[in-house]
């Protein structure tokens, strides 16, 4: 994850351009927003023109002034009635439009990051950052324009009035804002760096959540409860913690308001009344002048309460452009051309890799030919290479130096979606979405009909034990698949593979974690999915690989082994050792 530190004016700066569509909502809105603040600057004036002809003479205060002027501000009223309407509806809809665009971008963005990203990511935390981070977008893109819009209206007349009826006065009040607006700032920034970090914590608390229910019947299977909930608990207290220290700022921060507020209302009381003894204001100027400096320690109020929101939207953003600025480090290069027609014949040529993260070196000068339709086996010891050697090949990593060519072409040269899209691949940890059998094989071909999908279940042999179940196609699956054991997922992950229908196969260790029965039901349907097309097969257990046409040993230092069962088994070599000893455990 991104660990930069971005800027408030950066941040705002990136979060801009996402009003562009809704410029004309926006414009509106700030409009709305004037007429808003117009009730809040008359009324004032109302007072004091009632007030001082009053003064002057109570006879030159008739009803017909009272009530034009009555009527003015109801007229006034009735406008901002349905200005704050629109305020209050549709404003807010264009907030949750930016939220919702943000979260596509993000959740965009997501789709084209590495497997490097997702190692080193915690899924909590980026689920936090593309939901509960987004939810005060909508605040914040409604009310950062709107109130310091306002704010910046009634502060500018306030003064100009303000000014009119005392320059010295206005020019003491106004000297206590400059100050307030500093401290309010070194306040705002440890506020930022608080919000932050609390967003970070319940991020982790999400991760360690997903990972203990995931894996609830290992915490049961060891009678773990109590050691999940402890941990659990850490990380709450923790939380807790940030948060109260987020909690005092905001403490210090409200007094801090409410003491440069208490000394606005003290220069009124202090210099209005001299000025109201010298003669140098009238009457009814002073009591425009106090709902005039009300006014404007409202205003300065609101916005300093709006702080907490402003700085929460910040944050939002800024976890938000820190999944945005996350490098696409596998892309499609500019002449790319879409894959068509492959036949499937993979050659490595002096092909190296390390992993971009930890720099740890897999392969080095690695050649390997795979001709179209051969039927190749890799075996070797657990971290020699196997997985990631067919994981180059659908571009889940690049390489570091060498080139790999799939029909003679650079894989580089092929789009990323059409070269996967010739390759199926069946894992021995397989993975089901939440939904029925008939949408986890469909998702082989989006929008593939039920007759597709029903051949593809009966080639791969799965077809049989689905009938039989009480919704048959339409059966839910659960959560990960777990309403299902372990071969009748594998049967339904080679079922979406037939609807794929790849040139290519990659088959890793698809069998290694199913009993005798399970294996030799799905070893059947592998085999005819591997029937006329290039299969690479990773497997522990080495009779599912007697009948390969080549088998690769592959260690730490590369390919150190090929040939057929028969011709390896007679080497006596690293194969022989492997047959040997699995057949010992037998």
């Amino acid at each position: 994850m991104n660990k930069r530190t971005y800027k408030s004016k950066e941040l705002i700066k990136r979060f801009l351009p996402y009003f562009k569509p809704y410029t004309k909502t926006l414009v509106m809105d700030l409009f709305c927003a004037a007429l808003t603040t117009v009730c809040e600057i008359v009324l004032p004036m109302i007072i004091r023109k009632i007030t001082n002809t009053a003064l002057v003479d109570v006879a030159l205060l008739t009803v017909s002034m009272i009530l034009r002027l009555g009527l003015l501000y109801f007229v006034l009223r009735i406008i901002d009635s349905f200005a704050n309407y629109y305020m209050s509806n549709t404003a807010h809809v264009m907030g949750a439009k930016i939220e919702t665009d943000m979260r596509k971008d993000a959740y965009a963005h997501l789709q084209m990051l590495s497997n490097t990203y997702y190692n080193n990511t915690k899924v909590g935390q980026i689920m936090g950052r593309i939901t509960n981070d987004l939810f005060d977008i909508t605040e914040f893109s409604h009310h950062c324009p709107e109130e310091f819009f306002i704010a910046t209206v009634k502060i500018l007349v306030s003064f100009l009035i303000l000014s009119r009826i005392n320059i010295w006065l206005t020019v003491i009040i106004f000297a206590l804002v400059p100050i307030m607006i500093v401290v309010c700032r070194k306040i705002n920034k440890k506020m930022k760096s608080a919000f932050k970090e609390q967003r970070h914590q319940i991020g982790e608390l999400n991760a360690n959540i997903e990972d203990s229910l995931l894996g609830q019947k290992v915490v049961k299977a060891f009678a773990n409860e109590d050691a999940e909930n402890e941990k659990f608990n850490v990380g709450n207290r923790k939380f807790l913690s940030i948060k109260t220290y987020t909690y005092h700022l905001m403490g210090i921060f409200h007094t801090s308001t409410r003491i440069f507020d208490g000394l606005m209302y003290l220069a009124v009381i202090i210099g209005g009344g001299l000025f109201l003894i010298k003669g140098k204001i009238l009457p009814g100027d002073m009591v425009a002048y106090v709902m005039y400096v009300s006014t404007l320690i409202a205003t300065i109020r609101k916005i300093i309460e709006y702080t907490e929101q402003f700085q929460r939207g910040l944050t939002g953003i800024e976890r938000f452009i820190e999944i945005i600025d996350a490098d696409i480090e596998i892309f499609d290069e500019p002449d790319a051309q879409d894959a068509n027609d492959l036949k499937g014949d993979i050659v490595f040529e002096n092909v190296s890799f390390e992993y971009p993260d930890d720099h740890n070196i897999v392969f080095k000068n690695l050649n390997l030919k795979i001709k179209s339709g051969e039927k190749l086996a890799i075996v070797g010891p657990s971290g020699g290479g196997k997985t990631t050697l067919c994981n180059l090949i659908p571009r889940f990593y690049d390489i570091t130096d060498g080139k790999i060519t799939i029909d003679g072409k650079d894989i580089k040269k092929y789009t990323l979606k059409s070269l996967r899209k010739n390759i199926g691949m069946v894992q021995q940890d397989v993975y089901l979405f939440s939904g029925t059998i008939y949408e986890n094989i469909a998702y082989g071909k989006i929008g593939a009909t039920m007759e597709e999908v029903v051949a593809a279940a009966k080639r791969a042999g799965a077809d049989e034990f689905i009938n039989e179940l009480k919704d048959g196609y339409h059966t839910y699956v659960g959560e990960r698949g777990v309403k299902l054991s372990g071969g009748q997922k594998q049967r339904i992950s080679i079922a979406r593979v037939f609807l794929k229908d790849p040139e290519i196969i990659i088959l890793d260790e698809a069998t290694s974690a199913l009993d005798n029965e399970s294996e030799y039901l799905v070893a059947k349907s592998l085999n005819e999915l591997a029937k006329g097309r290039t299969t690479l097969t990773i497997a522990h257990r080495l009779s599912s690989i007697k009948n390969a046409d080549r088998i690769l040993v592959l260690t730490n230092e590369g390919i150190v082994e090929e040939g057929n069962h028969d011709t390896l088994l007679a080497k006596k070599g690293l194969y022989y050792d492997f047959y040997t000893r699995a057949n010992e455990i037998k």
